[in-house]
């Protein structure tokens, strides 16, 4: 009997072989683009972080009606904004050059085991989740080998963004005293603690309201290729045979793969609407608690406009780096069911090989 292997063991099957791209002759490029884009995303920080105090420079030189100072910041700009824009234009061209040298080493490697010792001829006979091949190799690879990068680079950037920009939060918001009844409060690093405590709740929201986003992508990506798989069997089926009497039947057939395709959009529309509530109603609220929290203090003189807007833009840039997952949970629902498609293709063939090995893996 067929036991389907568990997310554990599907994703450890994909590694074994996509890491072979790190490990073989291609590892020298592949780490050489690493170190890039490593550099690019430190110095990318650093431009941030100097911009960040540029906004505080630029609005107190406002708030005092100083001209002279206005000039000045607005010369400091220009190669800070053209540092800015190099180092974006870098990152892309090293991102996406990875991105399709990893492809184009997986997708051979795939190509090759798959037709190799006339494989593709026997996969059928193989039990597993292993339909449309060519779909899973053309396209899962490339979500499976794309979305990787994109998400290391912007774990890696968060986790340094949070941990320069909470000294900034730390230091311009310093700590707020609260009057209450006679009593006085201290909050030191108030604004670090709001913060933390806002994207834990937007992490939260995100994580439980859309839960079943992984699932409903697996099922849509299933339901995709049982529909080019059935109507690629009535093309080749078909082909140069006039049979009238059996175009009822392939129409049920197709009917009833489109019908389960449409229905898993319809799902996979709902878990985006709900996803999209919890994304779009934290980017619309960010900015705006940043500003609400300092204003106090502005009022009653403890922080001038320009530290102001440099501690709601430090706020808006911590939430946004503790959102790491927020962003990245749709692509990572859809980065873990490409990987898995591309596993269970890979298991399907291993089993060719040595038919005992699924029994094994099982009993482990």
């Amino acid at each position: 009997m067929y036991i389907a292997p568990d997310a554990r063991r599907l994703i450890a099957r994909f590694w074994q072989s996509a890491s072979g791209f790190w490990r073989g002759p291609t590892r020298w490029r592949a780490w050489l683009l690493v170190g890039l884009l490593i550099a690019t995303v430190l110095l990318q920080l650093l431009t941030q972080y100097w911009l960040n105090f540029w906004n505080r420079d630029f609005f107190d030189a406002i708030e005092r009606k100083d001209g002279a100072a206005l000039w000045v910041q607005a010369r400091h700009f220009i190669p800070l904004a053209g540092a800015s824009l190099i180092l974006a234009v870098t990152s892309v061209w090293a991102r996406m050059t990875m991105q399709r040298q990893w492809r184009a080493w997986l997708s051979a490697h795939l190509y090759d085991y798959w037709l190799q010792n006339g494989r593709f001829r026997h996969l059928r006979f193989m039990q597993g989740e292993h339909q449309t091949p060519e779909y899973r190799i053309a396209e899962d690879a490339r979500v499976a080998t794309d979305l990787p990068i994109d998400l290391t680079l912007g774990l890696i950037s968060s986790v340094l963004t949070a941990i320069i920009f909470i000294g900034v939060l730390w230091s311009v918001g310093g700590r707020l005293v609260i009057d209450s009844f006679g009593v006085g409060l201290e909050i030191p690093g108030y604004l670090v603690i709001a913060v933390v405590v806002y994207s834990l709740l937007i992490t939260a929201a995100m994580m439980l309201i859309p839960h079943r986003l992984t699932r409903v992508i697996e099922d849509n990506k299933r339901a995709e290729a049982e529909l080019r798989a059935v109507g690629a069997h009535l093309r080749e089926s078909g082909e140069g045979i006039a049979v009238p009497d059996g175009a009822s039947g392939g129409r049920l057939t197709i009917g009833a793969a489109l019908t389960e395709v449409i229905a898993q959009w319809r799902a996979y529309c709902w878990q985006l609407m709900r996803m999209t509530m919890v994304s779009h109603s934290n980017t619309l609220l960010t900015p705006v608690i940043g500003l609400l929290l300092c204003t106090p203090k502005y009022l009653v003189g403890a922080m001038t406009l320009g530290e102001t807007v440099q501690a709601a833009a430090a706020f808006a840039i911590v939430q946004g780096a503790f959102n790491w997952i927020t962003d990245s949970y749709g692509r990572l629902a859809e980065w873990t069911s490409s990987a898995n498609r591309v596993a269970s293709l890979l298991l399907a063939l291993d089993q060719i090989e040595d038919p005992d090995r699924d029994k094994m893996a099982d009993r482990a």
